[in-house]
Formats: C-alpha cells, structure tokens, sequence
C-alpha cells in the first residue's frame, strides 16, 4: 500500500485512470472535483445519481449506475468511500485485480499536499468554518483551492482546485480516525468531544488522534480556547494561537438581532475590526473569529477579510432558510450532536418566535450514548418531534429509537413532545402544532431536510389559500378524526374555515386555478375518512356567517354550519313544527342538504323553500327544489356545486307541543340507536328488509376488529370504543359484507361515504 507521500506523488503526477466507488456523496464529489481539475482520466459509480454527479459528467465524469464489478476495469488507482465495504461488486472486483485502493481521507491527505494545506477539524462546525475560509482567503486574493463537506452557494461548488494560489483549505473528518494521515501547513481545531465511540474507545483515544494530526503540522495550530477539549489537546504547542473568548484573538461586543451579528475582533483585547455577519448565531461569531486568525497570522488584507464575512451566507443545511412569511420561518440545519442542536436553538431564539423542532436523530450508536444530552438540548425549544434514527449504515441494536431520546425530552420537562417513528408522519405531526408566527426547524444529518422542502411547499400553499379566503382558520395536516362523528381518519392536507361567502368563492376559484383538490365537509356524521387522509383543500363551513340562523314567522333561514340540533331547538322556542326529527342527529345544515338527509319518515328537502349554493367558479345561486331533482339520500345538485345556506318553511304550533313531540323523537332514536362514536347507519336497507336484521340475524353483534365493534343495539351500527383507526372500520365493514353475503346471499351496499387515501 503505498504512504501518502507515494500516494501524492501518483496524484500530482502524468494523468491516471482513477475510478471512485461511491462518487455521489458529498465527500466523494469533491474528491471527483479535485482529481478532474488535475487532467486524471475519472469514473465513478454509486447508487443513485444526483445534481453535483450531473455536473461532474458535464466535467468528463464518467459516471455508472448501478455498481458494476466491471467499473474498476483498467483502473491505475481506486478510491472508495467509508460507506463502502466489502461484498460491493466494483469494490470486490478491485479486490481481485489487485488494484491499488485507497480511502477518501487517504487521498484527500495526498492531494493536500501539493499546496500549503490549511486542515479544519473538530467534532462540529467543521463545514461552516472551512467554506468560511475559503470564501474569505478568495476575497483577499490568495486563491485558495478548497474542500468542503457540503453544497456551498457563495463558492460555486464543494471543491475546487486553484492553480493560481498556495493555499488548499479543507475540512478532515475525524469519525473514522484518518485524521492522523494529514500533514497540513496549518490547522485550526475546533472542539474535540466523546463522539464516534463506534470506532474509538474513549476520549483518550480521540484525544491522542487529534494530537498526531497537530504533531504532524508544520505552521500554527489555530485552537478555540473555549472549548475544553481543543484547549486540553493543544495548548502548550509552540506552534499554538488561541481564539475565543479567551483566546489571543477574540470576539467582543456581541449583538445579534434578525438573524443579524455584529461583534469586535480583536487581538489581546484591543480591537482590530468591527465585523456584520448575515449568518446567525453568536457561535458563528466564533466561527468567523478563527478565519481572522488565520487570515490576521497570514497577513492578508483585514479590511477585504472583514467585507467578505459580511456576504458569506453558509452552507446548504447549515442554518438555512428554506421559508420565510410572515405567517411562518422555517429552518433547516445539519445539527446531529447536543452541542450543535443548542447552539442551534440559542441561534432560533434570537428571532422572538415560538420554536417547533423536528430532528432526526443520526446513527444508533450516538443515540444510545447521548440520549440524555440531546434531551436537554432539545428542551430549549417550544415544541419538539423526534423521529425515529437514520442509521447511517449502523445495525439497530436492541431498543434503542428515536424514543430514547423523545422520552428525555420528556424527562427534562416543560416542552411538548412527540414520537413519531416515520419520517414522513413525523413531519406531518410538526406541522400541525405550528401556529402562526412561529418558526420550525428541521434537525438532523440524515434525510430529515425532504421533510422541512415539503413542508415549506405546502405552507406556500396554505398561505395562498388563506390569503385568498381572507378571514378564518387555516391549518396544515388536521387530523379528520377530529371532524368525524366515527372519530376516525387521517390528516387533511389544507384544512380551512373560511367565514365569508365571498372569502369561500374566491377560495373555490383560487384552488380550481390551481389544480388542488378541494372538498367540503360537514360534522362527518356520515363520513369514514381513510388513515391515509385528504389530498389538497378540506373546507369546514360553520364560522361567521355559515354558523348564523335567522327566524321570521314560521320561516328560518340558515347557513350550512348550523347544527341541527341548534335548528331543531329554535323551531321549539319559535314554536314552528316540521322539525322535530332532527333532534338528536349529530349533523349539520349544510350535510343534511347534500344528502336529503331524512328520519322519521321526513326528508330535508320537502322542508326547503330555498337552496343557496356556489358552483366550482365561485358563482352563486339561489334554487328552489322544485327545480332541481331530488332522491332519497342523494341531491345531484350538490355533486358538484357547494350548498351556502337554505330557507326553511315549518308550521306554525303551539310550543309546548312542539316540544314534546321533539322529545318522543329523540326519544325513539336513543331507545333504537347506540350510545358511541359511530357514522350512523352504514348500510343501506336493500329491498325487502333491514340491513340490520340481516346482520343480526348472521350473529355478527358484538363482532369487531381492533376496537371498532359491531353494536349489540343496533346491528347497522359500527362503533368505535376508543383509539380505533379507519382501516379497522372498514376492515370490520367488509368482514360484515362478506359474512352476509355468505349467510343470506344479499351484498349490502354501504350508506356511509368512504373517502380519503390509503395510509402509506
């Protein structure tokens, strides 16, 4: 195996044919990068494909996907990622070629090595500070080749080779203990923690890697003289400069507002500069602080130091803004360790919002070391939802989720908390406990961000919605069950209460120009909503002016959010009849509309003398039923258009009368119908008997799934004793179909409406 001098003298020699197992990660591109600005002849393989390979095959990449054993074929040198082990059929292939293969950090180390290299290490901010360093050492004009560990906006690309300056920054992962292989001009540590405890055995042993890497480098030691570890490792070093706020270079005068700092740099306590960062956080401030010492010890131009911080903008994933409104910020950070989720949070904090997290925790092994540390780390925030561990590669030990770490949140107190081990589900959960004004942020080094892109794509949407409706409540992924009388169902993706007709027209044109899926729903007394939920705009009529009924004679006028228990009880005060067997129906106007919705012998319609209603424009109508078709249990009308209010026409009778007639109704329905949550009726009556004696009689009471029961009162009836989902209803409903069809060879058709997707 040839030594990293051997191994730069290969690299910085004639052009190789170089192949790269696992090219499309982050480290691994940039290596790509660095070898293609060399004249190497490069291929490269991984699983997937992605923007930066795209760029690199536009560079004379050449790229394959899947992995083949055929890929490492006439390669002069092969370079494979730490992701990748034997059993890789390019990796085995290599193997048995006998191929010369080196890691990443192995030829990183030797790349460096034709320049001065300035090495960034630490267990945290290693990315920020050497993308921070890069831009500002190009500003000052020494034309830094650079090596980052990310996606950098304001640097162009990842990694970059400069042959017109000296200087070469880039970052060392020390996960894996390669840092000992560097031999830089000059380094800058940044903290040294128990971290990694997979490969090393304990601190000693991190300890000993970082001092081998500081032994090794030939110019000054750059250390934080805050951090315990740094300053236990490093000072003391001949070569050693401290920074922070103790150190030889400091930061003073921190302000911060609006995501906004400006603080003094300073050298043994005498100012040099006043420095504006648009990056927040006063740990950035101590981020910039050592740039400066580089950059003050290498004697570049301050002034052109200093103006370059202030349009530095960060990495992708590193305290970056992906929404921001009014109504919501939403934030999305790389922070996987208790030390960077605080400083995290101190950084959110210094908006003034109420703060949600979602972090996923990254790799098992940190996780059950550390659960109590990231659980009072993440007790700093409002709100947080923890999913379960991305793992990075890892084998899941025994018990140890996401949980651990929920249930220290929990432990540490003071802060709402959920567990939701999916990832998609968990981001659902955090949107729905936003309120307006806050800020969230999506925490993690895994694949935590999709979830932040698709909530922010989808508060866009809800704020159009909403700004289009004007007045009421707006919300994203309301859990159904909550509207259902079955309290069963998913989430609805936009929920909106809009309190207005005209707010509602102008919603129903806004999502039809759209393309987003809209519906109305009433109370859901005869609605089952599948697990998986509702796609696009749910709209709830029952605020402002849907929620308001007006009495004139024997005549009410009512807006379609009107209970019509509410109904029913205004017509016994009035003393008009006609409405007494709505007593007791769980529903409301504008549901008892859309269906004809009837008891007793009585169906709404024959009580209308008009339809108030907007169609899918947004235009509104007024009908009377004697110019539309109506069916029982079915009103075609209000297929396609949107019911807004209705008149009313009762009897005139005696009050005392009315009453008691109401009362023998509702009466008849408690001694025929059970006490639950239920949809009411789910089966239609098929011709020539009862649905619910057919299920009787099959001996299906009693019958259940989970905890949804088929009731010993009233066959027809399915009841949901408490926690039951919709799958179990309507696994339930089917068994009962079946099994009188067996029996009686009748298929009953269902009377409820199903809808809604399946859960995922």
């Amino acid at each position: 195996m040839m030594n990293t001098e051997e191994l730069a003298k290969e690299l910085h020699g004639a052009p190789l044919r170089i192949h790269l197992i696992g090219v499309a990660g982050s480290g691994m591109s940039g290596i790509a990068a660095l070898l293609l600005a060399l004249g190497h002849h490069v291929s490269g393989s991984d699983r997937t494909d992605t923007q930066e390979v795209r760029r690199l095959r536009s560079l004379g990449l050449d790229f394959h996907i899947p992995q083949r054993a055929e890929d490492t074929e006439g390669a002069q040198l092969v370079i494979y990622s730490s992701a990748i082990r034997r059993g890789n059929p390019a990796f085995d292939a290599a193997v048995r070629r006998g191929v010369p293969m080196v890691r990443r950090a192995e030829a990183l180390a030797a790349l460096m090595l034709g320049k001065k290299g300035v090495l960034v290490c630490g267990m945290h901010g290693k990315t920020t500070v050497s993308s921070m360093a890069a831009h500002v050492l190009r500003a000052a004009g020494a034309h830094p080749s650079h090596y980052v560990g990310a996606e950098i906006p304001i640097l162009g690309t990842n990694a970059r080779w400069d042959a017109g300056g000296e200087l070469f920054v880039a970052e060392a992962d020390e996960s894996d203990g390669t840092i000992v292989l560097y031999r830089p001009e000059h380094a800058i540590v940044l903290n040294i923690e128990a971290e990694h405890l997979d490969h090393y055995r304990n601190l000693a042993e991190i300890d000993a890697a970082f001092a081998q890497m500081a032994d090794r480098t030939t110019g000054s030691v750059f250390y934080c003289a805050d951090d315990p570890g740094a300053s236990r490792v490093c000072a003391g070093r001949k070569n050693a400069v401290s920074y922070g706020k103790s150190g030889i270079y400091s930061y003073a005068n921190f302000e911060a507002s609006d995501f906004v700092s400006t603080f003094s740099f300073c050298k043994n306590g005498a100012e040099l500069a006043r420095v504006k960062l648009n990056v927040p956080g006063e740990h950035n401030a101590l981020n910039a602080t050592a740039v400066l010492a580089l950059a003050a010890e290498l004697n570049l131009d301050l002034p052109k130091c200093v103006a370059a911080l202030e349009t530095f903008r960060g990495a992708r994933r590193r305290f970056e803004i992906v929404h921001s409104s009014p109504n919501f910020l939403l934030v999305d950070d790389y922070g996987h360790h208790p030390t960077e989720i605080a400083a995290v949070i101190r950084a959110a904090r210094s908006a003034g919002r109420r703060l949600v997290l979602l972090f996923q925790p990254h790799r098992y092994t940190r996780t059950q070391a550390l659960s109590a540390e990231f659980g009072e780390a993440l007790a700093r925030a409002d709100a947080v939802v923890v999913t379960d561990v991305y793992p990075a590669g890892e084998t899941p030990p025994p018990g140890v989720t996401g949980r651990l770490i929920a249930d220290a949140v929990i432990a540490s107190g003071g802060v709402t908390v959920i567990y939701e081990a999916e990832r998609k589900r968990a981001g659902m959960e955090a949107g729905r406990l936003l309120r307006s004004g806050d800020m969230l942020v999506t925490l993690g080094a895994g694949n935590i961000h999709e979830q932040g892109a698709a909530l922010a794509a989808d508060l866009r949407t809800l704020e159009m919605l909403q700004s289009a409706m004007g007045s009421g409540v707006a919300r994203l992924y309301e859990p159904m069950s909550k509207h259902t009388t079955m309290r069963v169902g998913g989430p609805a993706q936009f929920w909106l209460e809009p309190e207005t007709e005209d707010g509602f027209c102008d919603l129903v044109r806004k999502a039809h120009e759209e393309g987003i899926p809209f519906m109305v729903v009433g109370r859901g007394s005869n609605l089952i909503v599948r697990d998986g939920g509702l796609r696009g705009a749910v709209v709830r009529l029952r605020a402002g002016v849907f929620g308001e009924f007006k009495l004139e004679g024997d005549v009410i006028r009512a807006g379609v959010g009107v209970r019509l228990k509410a109904l029913s009880g205004a017509a016994i005060t009035a003393g008009i009849s006609g409405f007494e067997w709505m007593e007791g129906i769980p529903g409301d106007v504008g549901g008892c509309l859309r269906m004809n919705a009837g008891a007793m012998g009585v169906e709404t319609m024959e009580r209308v003398e008009l339809l108030r209603y907007a169609d899918s424009e947004g235009n509104i109508f007024e009908k009377s039923p004697r110019d539309f078709e109506v069916h029982y249990r079915s009103v075609p009308l209000l297929r396609s258009n949107y019911a807004l209010a209705a008149v009313f026409r009762g009897v005139s009778s005696d009050m005392d009368k009315v009453g008691r007639r109401t009362r023998e109704f509702a009466g008849r329905r408690r001694a025929s119908q059970p006490v639950g949550a239920s949809a009411g009726c789910v089966f239609r009556n098929p011709p020539g008997g009862g649905a619910g004696q057919l299920i009787d009689s099959a001996g299906l009471k009693n019958q259940r799934v989970g905890a949804a029961r088929v009731s010993d009162v009233h066959a027809n009836f399915i009841i949901n004793e408490g926690g039951a989902s919709a799958t179990e209803v309507l696994s339930l409903i089917e068994r009962v179909r079946d099994e009188v069809f067996k029996r009686h060879g009748v298929r009953l058709e269902t009377e409820v409406q199903i809808i809604g997707e399946e859960p995922t």
